[in-house]
């Protein structure tokens, strides 16, 4: 698998173990609490075993934002899009490049479309996947037709 230039600013870099950069993002309680309702952050196992089977069952990368990285993005071979931006580099159009970039690899491998699971009170990533043209299919499913 190969890095993905999607702009000037941003690089989707192959995923590969480097803990050290990631395991903080997922400090965030926060952050947790929007990627999969939990109100604690992340141990090491479950960092591994989360990024275990997002790059087993997918196309997984890290998200090289003007040199640092600062999130993940996957696509899942199901046609899932589950993307993190870490707290400090949100609001800054990086998660709504990605989703494009995501969008144009499905189209790549002959995906019909693709979705995202975004929890009701996650507004922020609902109305981003929506700028993209995902529309809400169910209180927590978003989906864009290719």
């Amino acid at each position: 698998m190969d890095s993905r230039i999607v702009d000037s600013e941003i690089t989707l870099i192959p995923y590969y173990p480097n803990e050290a950069v990631a395991l903080p993002w997922y400090q965030d309680v926060e952050l947790c609490r929007q990627v999969d309702n939990r109100a604690e952050p992340y141990t090491l196992e479950r960092l591994r075993a989360m990024y275990a089977f997002l790059s087993s069952h997918g196309k997984c990368y890290y998200i090289e934002y003007c040199g640092e990285l600062v999130g993940d993005v996957t696509l899942k071979d199901d046609g899932e899009i589950a993307i993190v931006v870490c707290a400090g580099f949100q609001n800054r159009g990086i998660g709504r490049r990605c989703v494009r970039e995501m969008v144009a690899l499905a189209r790549e491998q002959g995906m019909r479309e693709v979705r995202a699971n975004i929890y009701s009170f996650n507004a922020r990533s609902q109305r981003m996947f929506q700028s993209v043209g995902f529309e809400q299919i169910d209180e927590e499913w978003h989906r864009l037709c290719l």
